[in-house]
């Protein structure tokens, strides 16, 4: 029976020392990532980790996919990422990506994408969005959006306001541009990318509800719609004085630093970079957080958010599946904190009672040996 009350908590020791063993791993993980929750960089680091252990070939994969889109850039993403995590490639596939980088880097598709860029103001990279910035620079593409826009309105058609919003607030930035001589020029390029990921459905809906009720705010919609009405591509400086009226820049500042923040991002990654941020950002905070890791990752930055989705950027789910493996943990740690007590408190207890006993015989024995010299002395 005494065997058995230690040898329970021994095996407590035992099974708790192994759950403990396999759960550690996990809970340091877990733990780890939620203490990261606040730091993009070391976040997407860590997700990174537990993605690519799982599977050897999705960096080679990723490549192949991207290769086969036709989107070289993000190939190239993919391979400075390998080259970071020490992944090998083959020869060819280097090979093969390096080449479709040099032919989308050419010359004459540069000032092919500009021109269409500069025509139909919507920018899928670099080359484009060099082109839409330069119209709206120069006001021609603002007032392009602001007037297929205000007649979409004055027939009462389906408006986009948030484009028209975006092109009035551009303007009043492009103004500032030139008087600060190009100081300005940063939030322009961002207002633009923003505006032309909401064109061609690249605007996640979160951030877009966000960048239409901030584009609301700064516009005076019966000044900006009597505007519209009046102005024309032809009379530009006409048009630019009337938009700009209707622009109040003292609740345009949410707006100036999202385009700060979305420049940030194509500084690092390039115009497809910035695209998707804008993709999967559900507001300005997740765009602030976009720019921290590109900044902190570069040309990585679109392959770590091709693999992890708007994961690089916070914790989203998974965070109860996270808080179980360090409760898993604590508890097993806790069950085996208690074996060792009760192991040891009842060790204790054996060996009190083993000396207790050994005390009571020698008491025993004594008491005997004094009976039976007195019954001889008797």
């Amino acid at each position: 029976m005494k065997w058995l009350r230690i040898s329970t908590p021994l095996a407590g020791i035992a099974a708790c020392s192994f759950m403990l063993a396999q759960v550690a791993p996990y809970a340091r993980e877990a733990g780890a990532i939620l203490a990261a929750q606040d730091d993009p960089a070391v976040l997407s680091e860590l997700k990174l980790d537990v993605l690519l252990r799982q599977n050897e070939r999705l960096v080679q994969d990723n490549i192949e996919a991207a290769l086969a889109a036709g989107d070289a850039d993000l190939a190239d993403s993919f391979v400075a990422l390998a080259r970071d995590r020490n992944i090998a490639l083959p020869d060819d596939l280097l090979s093969r990506v390096n080449d479709a980088v040099k032919a989308e880097n050419s010359t004459s598709q540069f000032a092919k994408r500009f021109a269409t860029g500069l025509v139909t103001g919507n920018a899928e990279d670099v080359a484009s969005l060099s082109g839409t910035v330069a119209g709206d620079l120069f006001v021609f593409g603002d007032i392009r959006d602001i007037v297929r826009e205000g007649k979409h309105l004055a027939m009462g058609e389906d408006t986009d306001r948030l484009v028209l919003g975006l092109a009035a607030a551009g303007l009043a930035v492009t103004a500032a541009t030139y008087v600060s001589v190009g100081g300005a020029a940063p939030v322009r390029a961002g207002l633009t990318l923003v505006k032309d990921a909401r064109k061609v459905g690249r605007l996640g809906e979160g951030l877009a509800a966000w960048a239409g009720r901030s584009a609301r705010e700064v516009v005076d919609t019966p000044m900006l719609q009597n505007a519209v009405a009046k102005g024309s591509v032809l009379r530009p400086g006409e048009t630019v004085r009337a938009i700009k009226a209707a622009f109040r820049a003292e609740k345009a500042g949410a707006l100036v630093r999202l385009g700060k923040d979305v420049t940030r991002v194509a500084g690092k990654t390039g115009t497809r970079g910035a695209m998707d941020t804008l993709r999967i950002a559900e507001g300005p905070k997740d765009v602030a957080r976009a720019a921290r890791l590109a900044e902190a990752q570069g040309g990585k930055t679109r392959a770590i958010m091709k693999l992890l989705g708007r994961g690089a950027l916070l914790l989203v789910g998974g965070m109860f599946d996270l808080a179980l493996w360090l409760f898993g943990a604590a508890l097993t740690l806790f069950g085996l904190l208690s074996s060792i007590k009760a192991t040891t408190e009842r060790l204790t207890q054996a060996w009190c009672d083993r000396r207790r006993a050994k005390r009571l015989r020698r008491a025993q024995m004594a008491a005997e040996a004094a009976l039976a010299t007195a019954g001889l002395r008797a």
